[in-house]
């Protein structure tokens, strides 16, 4: 009961439930009206990967396309280390309001399980805002090797097994874990041989000292195109609009997936109505033909999801992943 100066004063009950509700919904009231306004500043992406690659091309094609969206600079941050957990930690802590966001990609749900003492549990510490896209990675070979298609690759690695150098830009990388899965499913044998970088993966498959690197797109399409490699397929569920006469993995080994993709997410309580906000603008600039158009040169395609499709989509690939990473005993540098 409500006292005055020291004396009771007596509310109807309805007029007092009235009172009581409005005053519980003060708090959201600014949430809800910062979230209209929002941006009011400058919004940094991090990303967790050098510049100049692809995870750094495709978050500022994004930040570019939010910027212009919503008329507010989205500033990229490059935070490279520990296979993307450095900057993911930075976001992690950061505040959830909304100006700190993370550049999400396939290495999140792998580093999930590939590291045991990581301080943050993704799926619980990182709310997803949107998926924007998925590109191959190409099964490529150098144009001297005896195999130029998949089934004669997977006969002659049976036929020679532990022979084959399967080379990777690192231990756990994507291209790693999708040579991984191809080994897994096919029961054929290679040898892992990482590399610090994607670079002088290249520069050795080129000059035949490995055999075979599983590449995201972005890197390889320029040599393959110049016929100084051998696409064999690609790794994605359907063939490629880049590569559209190379076939998939699938193809040969029903149910092979691979995808090299590419999503925002943010610290955990970030207000629901911000990360809708930046949801519906992220779809609507995937929709654009300048935006399609800009990924389609990077051999990709736009990926739209809601939100909370987005995150089933991560959960999958975390279990697909852990799947992978134990049968093949990989352990992180």
């Amino acid at each position: 009961m409500p006292v005055v100066g020291g004396a009771s004063v007596k509310l109807p009950r309805r007029k007092f439930l009235h009172l009581a509700a409005g005053a519980a919904a003060l708090p959201a009231m600014p949430r809800a009206a910062a979230a209209l306004d929002y941006p009011t500043r400058p919004v940094h992406l991090v990303s967790c990967f050098p510049a100049g690659g692809p995870n750094d091309i495709v978050a500022r094609l994004l930040g570019q396309c939010l910027s212009e969206r919503l008329a507010r600079p989205f500033v990229i941050e490059n935070r490279p280390g520990a296979g993307g957990t450095v900057g993911t930690e930075v976001v992690v802590r950061a505040s959830p309001d909304g100006y700190t966001l993370l550049h999400v990609s396939t290495s999140h749900p792998i580093n999930a399980t590939l590291y045991d003492n990581l301080s943050y549990n993704f799926i619980r510490d990182i709310v997803p805002v949107a998926s924007s896209t998925r590109m191959p990675l190409v099964m490529e070979v150098n144009p001297s090797f005896p195999a130029k298609t998949v089934p004669e690759f997977i006969a002659f690695a049976k036929a020679n097994p532990a022979k084959i150098n399967m080379a990777s830009g690192g231990i756990g990388t994507t291209p790693h874990v999708a040579g991984e899965l191809f080994k897994m499913m096919t029961g054929v044998s290679m040898v892992h041989v990482p590399y610090r970088g994607t670079a002088p993966v290249i520069t050795d498959l080129l000059g035949g000292q490995v055999q075979v690197f599983f590449d995201p797109i972005t890197g390889s399409i320029g040599y393959i195109r110049a016929g100084k490699l051998r696409a064999l397929a690609v790794t994605t569920a359907t063939r490629s609009d880049a590569l559209p006469d190379i076939p998939t993995v699938g193809e040969f080994a029903p149910g092979y997936e691979a995808t090299q993709w590419y999503g925002i997410g943010a610290p955990k309580n970030t207000p629901a109505e911000i990360i809708e906000k930046l949801n519906k603008e992220i779809n609507a600039g995937l929709a654009d033909r300048k935006i399609k158009e800009r990924l389609a040169d990077l051999g990709g395609v736009p990926m739209p999801m809601s939100a909370t499709e987005f995150g089933k989509f991560i959960a999958d690939e975390t279990e697909k992943w852990a799947k992978v990473i134990k049968f093949a005993n990989i352990k992180p540098e």
